[in-house]
């Protein structure tokens, strides 16, 4: 398998933000969506997928540097026990015992081969301790497939509101997923059996939830805030406006009075926690006054309480 940074075409030494730069354009590419006639192109973005859910990991990306991760995010076998080397044997050590070619005699019928091992591993042979190069030691089991990993892109009110999303797997297949309570950036969800085949079952899926930035709604905890635009007349005298919420418009009172920086509250229109109590939206209003309006300017000119100071409490 090619190494990492390779299947993403930076150098080892790459920053984090060149990694991330590299796999957002290499997705945009090979994304299935985007290549339904060609599945290498399929194969592809689920490796370099793969390898940037090591690569964008602190962790995970200092030890594959160190070598104790392979490609696939498994650990490695150190010293390369399980895989024979060079020469093997049967038993999985070099050359074989007596009987095979280029063996050695170990003196007679029955000879206990475990003094040999005793001396150069400590008496493992002897204690039955999992043995050496396959003497005494039961084939491991069977393996489940590799995982494979997937990033989501979900926009800010879905994931606020929980709905339903759909993620296409490498091989062509599109899957519904249901986000989960408090679900927030960097939030994996398994799909157990959509990983890499293997002689005990595939792996598994891992989608990671990249949630989107939104136009105007910010997210704060669980809260979801949003600066509203109200014009003087309705700061002034009140009244029932149209607001936009994550689950769509809806009518909302203004205070006769209010003025920029007044918050409001829409109570369980922000996002669903953990617990599943929802959370608020908060609405910031922003008054709104039109540019060279002369009847506006002729009124102020008027207005009696035009002297008034409103930063008096701040000593200025």
């Amino acid at each position: 398998m090619a190494d990492l940074y390779s299947q993403l075409g930076v150098a080892r030494g790459a920053s984090e933000a060149d990694i991330k730069k590299a796999y957002r354009k290499l997705a945009k590419e090979l994304h299935p969506d985007r290549n339904q006639d060609n599945p290498k192109a399929a194969e592809r973005f689920s490796k370099v997928t793969g390898a940037y859910d090591i690569l964008s990991d602190k962790d995970k990306r200092a030890q594959y540097d160190r070598g104790e991760i392979d490609e696939d995010g498994n650990p490695k076998m150190p010293f390369g026990f399980g895989h024979g080397g060079a020469g093997a044997g049967p038993g999985g050590f070099g050359g074989g015992f007596r009987g095979q070619r280029g063996g050695f005699d170990m003196g007679g019928e029955g000879a206990d081969i475990s003094d040999l091992f005793e001396g150069l591993f400590g008496g493992a042979a002897r204690r039955g301790g999992g043995g050496f190069g396959g003497f005494g030691r039961q084939a491991p089991p069977p393996q489940k497939g590799a995982d494979m990993a997937y990033r989501l892109a979900v926009p800010l009110e879905d994931a606020a509101a929980l709905k339903e999303q759909r993620v296409t797997l490498s091989g062509g297949k599109t899957i519904a997923i249901k986000l989960p309570k408090g679900v927030e950036e960097g939030t994996k969800i398994r799909l157990a059996g959509q990983g890499h085949p293997g002689p005990a079952g595939p792996g598994d899926a891992i989608v990671t939830i990249a949630i989107q930035p939104h136009r105007f709604f910010r997210r704060d905890g669980d809260a979801v805030r949003l600066d509203l635009p109200v014009s003087l007349d309705e700061a002034v005298l009140g009244g029932k406006v149209r607001v936009p919420t994550v689950d769509g418009p809806v009518m909302m009172n203004i205070p006769k009075g209010s003025t920029s920086g007044t918050v409001l509250r829409l109570k369980g229109k922000g996002f669903h926690g953990k617990s599943g109590e929802r959370g608020d939206q908060l609405v910031t209003l922003m008054v709104d006054l039109p540019k060279d309006d002369a009847d506006l300017a002729a009124f102020i000119e008027s207005w009696a309480g035009k002297g008034r100071n409103p930063r008096a409490a701040l000593g200025v």
